[in-house]
């Protein structure tokens, strides 16, 4: 009873509309597509010609946009949703355009575009066809006599075979709900199979926000360490610094005053050493935002140094530690090796990126570090090996330009948002 009722109030439900209007909306939607994939087949012929590779990647470029363009009306009507798809690898535009020929998710998007056309026009046509002409069969019986004889289209010549033109129409239309729905089901396997991300995206996926989560616990694990050792060690030393000042002072013993001497000098080089260690983890200018963070560097640096920042949004904290230290480190580069009179640092944002330029007008020859890009020179020992890592670790990278002579430029792109 429950299966002949499903099947009698189908068109009753707000699901079999939905997959209509989707259906309908497909097939004017996947058009586009169609076209882009037909482009996409010429320009893939033509692709041995110099016309034809430029324009097969510009199809793939846009075929990456398909899921995002096919995800709307799916949210809309059907309540689906999957992820953007996974940005090309390479850190330059010439990279990723170099990477979009063998892009396996334009590619994908790209026979889906093929695929769904035929789909939305296999269901929506019936539909169509369903609603318009199922209801004039199903009242077949009563209206065909008040039609006159010349004017009968219906293969039928008495009243009594009109009844078997609407159960025709009567069984049309209640087939037609199920028919919308494994076409949608099918559109579903298509998006599964071709849309969704694969198995091997997802893992790397989620491997890459529990990094970012790790590291956003990490920041955080580190600024709390450092806010202990400020309010409660440090906060200690100096009490029993001025405890022993006090004893030493008052004492009249010339052992005691001493021996209170050697211990506030020791607890004065514990200070020192402790406010390095908190330097270390969580700099206190960077409280202040990054642009105060470098400034105060500039300031502190033995090279006159100019800063110019431009930043849209404040960068998070593990970001924002790595481009400290390394302006930090750099700094302290140029004074030990570079023999420079003026540096020149440059932090700015573009395209979700953050670019730090540090120049110098000193003698040139830094080294390269294993896995940083550009000129290397004969020194070594600068240091640049351990910002490479640094870079790395936030999927970020480090360039060095510096010919004997000078001048060098260390340059750090790292994502805005790990």
């Amino acid at each position: 009873m429950t299966v002949l009722t499903t099947v009698l109030t189908a068109w009753l439900t707000r699901r079999a509309w939905r997959e209509l209007a989707y259906l309908v909306s497909g097939v004017f939607a996947g058009l586009p597509a169609v076209v882009l994939a037909l482009v996409g087949v010429v320009a893939t012929a033509a692709s041995v010609l110099t016309v034809g590779l430029p324009l097969l990647v510009g199809v793939l470029a846009v075929a990456r946009r398909l899921p995002r363009y096919f995800r709307g009306p799916a949210r809309r009507l059907l309540g689906w949703d999957w992820s953007d798809p996974p940005p090309l690898p390479g850190r330059t535009v010439w990279r990723r355009i170099r990477a979009l020929p063998a892009d396996p998710t334009a590619w994908r998007a790209l026979m889906y575009g093929v695929a769904h056309w035929p789909v939305m026009l296999a269901g929506a046509y019936p539909g169509l066809i369903c609603l318009v002409l199922a209801p004039v069969a199903v009242t077949c019986p009563l209206w065909w006599p008040l039609v006159p004889d010349g004017w009968r289209a219906l293969d039928t010549t008495t009243w009594a075979g009109t009844w078997w033109i609407a159960l025709q129409g009567a069984a049309v239309l209640l087939a037609t709900p199920w028919w919308l729905r494994l076409m949608v089901l099918l559109d579903r396997l298509l998006v599964r199979g071709l849309l969704h991300p694969t198995r091997s995206q997802r893992r790397i996926a989620d491997l890459e926000a529990g990094r970012a989560a790790l590291q956003s616990d990490a920041a955080a694990l580190l600024r709390r360490v450092e806010r202990d050792l400020h309010d409660g060690t440090q906060a200690r030393l100096v009490a029993l610094g001025l405890t022993l000042a006090r004893i030493e002072h008052r004492s009249t013993q010339e052992t005691v005053r001493e021996l209170a001497a050697d211990a506030r000098g020791t607890v004065t080089e514990a200070l020192a050493e402790l406010r390095d260690i908190v330097r270390g983890m969580h700099p206190p200018a960077l409280d202040d935002g990054l642009d105060v963070a470098l400034a105060t560097l500039a300031a502190r640096s033995a090279v006159p140094a100019d800063v110019s920042v431009s930043l849209a949004t404040r960068p998070p904290d593990a970001t924002a530690s790595a481009v400290y230290f390394a302006v930090a480190e750099l700094l302290t580069n140029v004074a030990r090796h570079a023999g420079a009179t003026r540096v020149r640092i440059d932090l700015r944002a573009a395209s979700g990126r953050l670019r730090l330029t540090v120049t110098d007008d000193g003698r040139g020859g830094a080294a390269c570090p294993a896995g940083a890009q550009g000129s290397a020179g004969s020194a070594a020992g600068t240091g640049l090996a351990g910002l490479t890592r640094r870079a790395a670790a936030l999927d970020g990278s480090l360039a060095v330009d510096s010919p004997a002579g000078g001048p060098t430029t260390v340059t750090m792109i790292l994502p805005e948002r790990p």
